[in-house]
C-alpha cells in the first residue's frame, strides 16, 4: 500500500476544505501546523503524527502529472491543483487516513485521485484509537521516516522519484545537520534528472528495495544492508552480498533505440537591471528540440509556464541567496534541466544541467552542437559547455539498473575561459580535427570536437585536451 496519495483537483483546496478533508477520517484526530503553516498535520490525541499535507500547488501545465504519475493530462483540464497527502510509515491506519483525506478533496472539488486504488482503500471512517505511532523523528521534516545520528531515511513508493519539495527540504535539512539522505524505493521506480543531480550534490543515496527483501544502490548496483544507523555497502564475498559486490537486480536492460543528449553549461552575466536569465537554456532547448521549455519551478512537479522574465524576477527577489530551479519540456520533446543561479564577484552565474531524450526514429542533432555553442558564446555569455551522449531512456529518467556511462562529444569555452589559455596554439591541441572559433570575431572562444558519437576513445581525447589546456594556463 502506498504511503503517498495525491489529489489532482480542478479547484483550489482552501484551508477550510483541507481541514474538513483531514478530519473526515474520524473524530479522534487533531490538527497542527508546521513550517509557519506550510504543512498541515493530522495527529492522534497524543500528538503522534499520522498524515501531513503540504500547501497545494497549481499546475498550469497539467502534463507534469502525466510525466510523474502517469495520469493523462486530458483528464485534468487546462490547470490542476496538486495536493500531496503523506502518511507515516508506522501504521496502516495512517495510510488509510491519507486515502480518505485525498478522496474527500477529489469528491468535493472534482478531479483525479492517485493512485487510483486509493479510492477503494479510503472508504469510511478510520479507527485510530489503537494506533501505535512513534513520535515524529524530525518535527520540521515530515517527509523523513527514520532519523539516526548519521542518516535521514525517506520511503517513497511512486513510479517516478522526483525532486519534490518534500525531498528538497529533506536534503537541505540533512546537509545542515551533517546527515546523509537515503531514499528507499521499489525496484520499478525511476529517478528524474533533477532528483539524481540533487542526490549526488548532497551525497545522498538511492536505496532500492528488492522484492526478495534485499537492498542495493540504484545508481551503482552495490549490495546494501542496514548497518546499525544507515544503509551501507555490504562487503563483497559476504553471505548477504551473495559473493558479489553488485546486486543481481542491477543487470542492464537492453535499450539500444533510445538516447539522451546531456549538456552541462555555465554562463556568467553582468549584474544589472536589464539582465534576463534563462537565455542560454532556452537557446539550447530550441536548437535541440525545436521548441522552448514548457514549465519551470523550484521543485517537481514544475507548475509554472516557461517565462524568462518571471524566472528572473524570482531569482532577483532571492538574491544574494542562490536559487535552484527545475525546468521541463513538453511530452512530445522529453527534456529536463536543473538550474543553479548564483551571485558571485564576477556577476550572476547560471550553472545548467540539461538532458534531452530521443526515441528510435529521432536521431540526436549532433550537427547542431557547434552552432549552438557559437550562439551561446555570441549572445549568452558562455563560460564553458560540455556535450555528452548516452544510451538511455527517452524520458530522461534513470532506472534502477546498469546504464552505460555518457560519452563526451565536444567541449566549448567562451572567450574569457579560452583567454586564460592565451598561450594555447590551436594546431597543438590533441584533437582529431582543429577547434572552431565561436562567438565574437575580435575575441572568440573555441569549440573542440572530441570525435565521433559513441566512440569510447572520446574520453581519452577529452583528458588529453584538458591536460593540454591546463598546461597552457601554467605557462601564461
Amino acid at each position: 500500500m502506498t504511503k503517498d496519495v495525491i489529489a489532482l483537483t480542478q479547484q483550489l483546496p482552501d484551508p477550510r476544505t483541507l481541514a474538513a478533508a483531514l478530519l473526515s477520517g474520524g473524530p479522534d484526530l487533531r490538527l497542527q501546523t508546521l513550517g509557519e503553516g506550510a504543512v498541515v498535520q493530522l495527529t492522534d490525541d497524543e500528538g503522534h503524527p499520522l498524515v501531513s499535507i503540504e500547501t497545494p500547488m497549481l499546475l498550469a501545465v497539467p502534463h507534469e502529472a502525466q510525466r510523474l504519475l502517469g495520469v493523462q493530462a486530458d483528464r485534468l483540464g487546462e490547470s490542476v491543483w496538486w495536493t500531496e497527502v503523506r502518511a507515516t510509515a508506522a501504521t496502516e491506519q495512517a495510510q488509510r487516513l491519507a486515502a480518505v483525506a485525498a478522496g474527500r478533496l477529489v469528491a468535493v472539488l472534482g478531479g483525479v485521485l492517485w493512485p487510483p486504488q486509493a479510492a477503494e482503500e479510503g472508504i469510511g471512517v478510520v479507527d485510530t484509537r489503537a494506533v501505535q505511532a512513534p513520535p515524529p523523528p524530525h518535527p520540521g521534516q515530515p517527509a523523513v521516516d527514520v532519523l539516526t545520528d548519521v542518516a535521514a531515511v525517506v520511503f517513497q513508493d511512486r513510479p517516478v522519484l522526483a525532486l519534490s519539495s518534500w525531498l528538497g527540504n529533506a536534503l537541505l535539512s540533512a546537509a545542515a545537520e551533517g546527515r546523509e539522505v537515503q531514499v528507499v524505493t521499489p525496484p520499478q521506480t525511476l529517478l528524474t534528472l533533477p532528483a539524481r543531480l540533487a542526490l549526488a550534490e548532497a551525497r545522498g543515496r538511492w536505496v532500492v528495495r528488492e522484492e526478495a527483501g534485499g537492498y542495493f544502490d540504484g545508481l551503482t548496483g552495490a549490495v546494501l544492508g542496514w548497518q546499525g544507523d544507515r544503509f551501507a555497502a555490504v562487503p563483497e564475498g559476504s553471505r548477504e552480498s551473495g559473493g558479489s559486490g553488485t546486486a543481481a537486480g542491477f543487470a542492464p536492460v537492453p535499450n539500444p533505440d533510445e538516447r539522451q543528449l546531456l549538456l552541462s553549461l555555465r554562463t556568467c552575466h553582468r549584474a544589472d537591471e536589464q539582465l534576463v536569465l534563462g537565455g542560454a537554456l532556452e537557446a539550447a532547448w530550441q536548437h535541440l528540440t525545436g521548441a522552448a521549455p514548457a514549465a519551470w519551478g523550484t521543485a517537481e512537479p514544475a507548475g509554472l509556464p516557461w517565462s524568462r522574465r518571471n524566472l528572473t524576477a524570482f531569482a532577483r527577489e532571492r538574491a544574494p541567496r542562490p536559487t535552484r530551479l527545475v525546468v521541463v519540456g513538453a511530452p512530445d520533446h522529453p527534456a529536463a534541466a536543473a538550474v543553479h543561479v548564483l551571485r558571485t564577484a564576477d556577476g550572476v552565474e547560471e550553472d545548467i544541467h540539461l538532458g534531452i531524450g530521443y526515441g528510435k526514429d529521432e536521431p540526436p542533432p549532433f550537427e547542431a552542437l557547434a552552432g549552438l555553442a557559437d550562439e551561446l558564446a555570441s549572445r549568452h555569455h558562455l563560460r564553458s559547455a560540455l556535450f555528452q551522449v548516452r544510451t538511455g531512456r527517452r524520458d530522461v529518467n534513470a532506472p534502477a539498473s546498469f546504464e552505460p556511462p555518457p560519452i563526451p562529444l565536444a567541449l566549448a569555452l567562451g572567450a574569457e575561459e579560452y583567454g586564460r589559455t592565451a598561450g594555447a596554439r590551436d594546431e597543438a591541441v590533441p584533437l582529431p580535427e582543429p577547434p572552431r572559433a565561436i562567438g565574437a570575431r575580435r575575441r572568440p572562444g573555441r569549440y573542440f570536437s572530441l570525435g565521433e558519437a559513441d566512440s569510447p576513445t572520446n574520453w581519452a581525447t577529452l583528458h588529453a585536451l584538458m591536460a593540454h589546456l591546463r598546461s597552457q594556463k601554467r605557462m601564461t
